[in-house]
């Protein structure tokens, strides 16, 4: 089957795209990050004035991008005066940003920041240190804005996020938790007395996931817990006293946080909360937290990042649509009015191109893109994506990766998996112990499903995956002949050498995936269950790869050719753990279509 003919470019797909992120509003003016995959994939911060005029504030080589958790978060904090402190990618030390535009030191190196918080003079923040015998410590510590000695705070647990001060600032909120726990297993809310000392425990333990806390006075916070199975929202004193459900519901109303940072809701000026949920996708609502009341506002986006900010009750967040790029949007609470203020995407394609996800069961959740164009004879080829993490989820933004093949004629599937998140806790919890199990046979019935209702031709189906989702490739295409063909980026092929090699913040997350027993891992990873694959491959590989070091791919790749099996690796200098250069994910995106081209062709 030739391809057909399609308007969109590589280039159009790698190097378009800015991907705004984590806006803050104050005082008229909306702050956001920018990606500049034209100048190496810096990461850069847009302020929007009053009057709408647009300036960047940081020109190259600065990259506002911290390295905390390895993922990051958000990297800046706006300080009342209007100033920008910054985490600069380089460095990672912390600089505050004058009227000049020069940026000055806040931090000395060696140390890594994120989750900024600007109140009375200091920027609060988690802290990252690394020893020199590989040892990592973090803690919340409280850093002057004229320069001086950071303050801990906070410190004896392994990790820590979302620092929150009250009204009064008399005490100090924040989530923490330990290894082997991941942020979606069990966290706890503490509180700290910031004069005079003393901490205790609000809620949460090993069993329940208590995020994002906010002070709703001086008294008591708002909080998201899953200790109904659902990320829902509640209200509690600052000792833990009076737990109040504010809106019940088999739904989420937080994303899994893998990056620091994150605001899933937000209190407006008049008492109500901006929230986020929903299944999969988060929609946008607003909460009375009085009556429970909650009523999504009429605006023309399905879902949103877990990042929003507001200011009286004007609320800023990042909106999409499956044809509307990701935008940073500002909505008025008030009166339902909304506008763009920066898109992803400044020259989208014909829409006509741009593929409309459908919700089905085949047979766990999953999106299914047909391809567009001609009638052909005969069902068409598809790709299934599968997400990575795996504790996260597939949603429906607008992706050109998936238009740059539906608009050629092969169709996608993106499945939600069981241990994706958005479903509840339950549902992520079908993949403890299960990995390389539950993610693999539903990929695998996933295929099946689209073969047998006729959809796809079962004999033109590859599957495609990042990091986690590699590996869930790898050791799909070992155990079932399903596939025509596999393509994995940076995915995790070996369990022994990740477990000793990765960063601390998923050093221990292979222990809830799969268990302690290394015994066990022989009979899970791709690349001891190698033999099984007879369909051809491609690896791709960020070369300074921190979470998924390139022996990963080399491994598996070098297995495959001592099979004769056919096998392309790429491997991609100066790249880390997300390809984010042009040049690179033209280059990749270019050698993935020529693979399909092979398998389908």
């Amino acid at each position: 089957m030739p391809f057909w003919p399609s308007p969109i470019s590589t280039r159009d797909v790698a190097g378009s795209g800015v991907r705004p992120g984590w806006p803050t509003a104050q005082d008229g003016r909306v702050w956001w990050t920018e990606d500049r995959p034209d100048e190496g994939g810096r990461t850069t911060i847009v302020c929007r004035a009053a009057d709408g005029t647009h300036r960047e504030l940081l020109r190259a080589p600065w990259s506002a991008r911290t390295r905390v958790h390895e993922y990051g978060g958000s990297p800046y904090a706006v300080t009342p005066a209007g100033e920008v402190v910054f985490a600069n990618l380089k460095d990672q030390r912390l600089y505050i940003l004058g009227e000049n535009g020069e940026p000055k030191p806040l931090t000395p190196e060696g140390c890594r920041y994120a989750d900024l918080l600007v109140h009375d003079d200091q920027v609060w923040c988690v802290r990252e240190r690394h020893a020199e015998d590989g040892k990592v410590t973090r803690a919340i510590v409280s850093i002057p804005l004229d320069g001086g000695e950071s303050r801990e705070w906070a410190t004896g647990c392994d990790f820590y996020a979302s620092p929150a001060i009250s009204p009064d600032g008399r005490h100090l909120a924040y989530v923490c938790w330990n290894h082997p726990r991941m942020p979606w297993d069990g966290t706890e809310l503490r509180v700290t007395r910031l004069s005079g000392g003393g901490s205790w425990t609000v809620r949460g333990g090993a069993t329940e996931s208590v995020l994002a806390p906010s002070w709703k006075d001086d008294s008591r916070l708002y909080l998201v817990s899953d200790c109904s199975g659902w990320w829902n929202l509640y209200e509690i004193g600052r000792h833990g006293d009076g737990l109040r459900a504010l809106c019940p519901a088999e739904e989420e109303f937080v994303s899994p946080p893998w990056r620091l940072g994150g605001r899933p809701y937000t209190v407006l000026g008049d008492g109500r909360l901006a929230v986020l949920h929903g299944r999969g996708d988060l929609r946008l609502g607003l909460l009375d937290p009085v009556s429970g009341t909650l009523a999504d506002l009429d605006v023309p986006y399905a879902g949103w990042d877990a990042a929003l900010a507001a200011e009286g009750t004007s609320v800023v967040g990042i909106g999409y649509t499956a044809t509307t790029p990701s935008s940073v949007v500002g909505v008025d609470a008030a009166t339902g009015g909304h506008r763009s203020l920066r898109r992803d995407l400044v020259r989208l394609p014909d829409p006509s191109y741009l593929p409309i996800p459908q919700a089905v069961e085949a047979p766990v959740p999953a999106f299914l893109y047909p391809p567009h164009g001609p009638a052909t004879a005969g069902a068409p080829p598809y790709v299934i994506f599968v997400h990575g993490g795996p504790t996260a989820h597939a949603g429906t933004v607008l992706d050109l990766e998936k238009a740059f093949l539906t608009s050629r004629g092969i169709g996608v599937l993106d499945v939600n998996y069981g241990g994706s998140t958005g479903y509840g806790r339950a549902y992520r919890e079908r993949l403890k112990g299960q990995w390389g199990l539950v993610d693999v046979a539903d990929t695998v019935a996933a295929a099946e499903w689209l073969a047998a209702e006729g959809i796809a031709d079962p004999a033109r189906i590859a599957v495609r995956g990042r990091s986690a989702g590699g590996w869930t490739v790898m050791a799909a295409c070992c155990r079932s002949e399903v596939f025509a063909g596999g393509v994995s980026y940076f995915g995790v092929s070996a369990l022994a050498p990740l477990v000793a090699h990765t960063h601390d913040f998923e050093s221990r997350y292979v222990e809830w995936l799969v268990g302690a027993d290394p015994e066990v891992y022989a009979d899970r990873e791709p690349l001891a269950l190698v033999n099984g694959v007879s369909c051809p491959m491609l690896l791709l590989q960020g070369l300074d790869d921190p979470v998924v070091p390139p022996e990963q791919s080399t491994a598996f790749a070098d297995a495959l050719l001592e099979r004769g099996v056919a096998c392309t690796y790429l491997a991609f200098e100066g790249e880390a753990h997300g390809f984010r250069r042009t040049e690179t994910r033209t280059a990749a995106l270019a050698a993935e279509l020529a693979f399909y081209q092979q398998l389908f062709g």
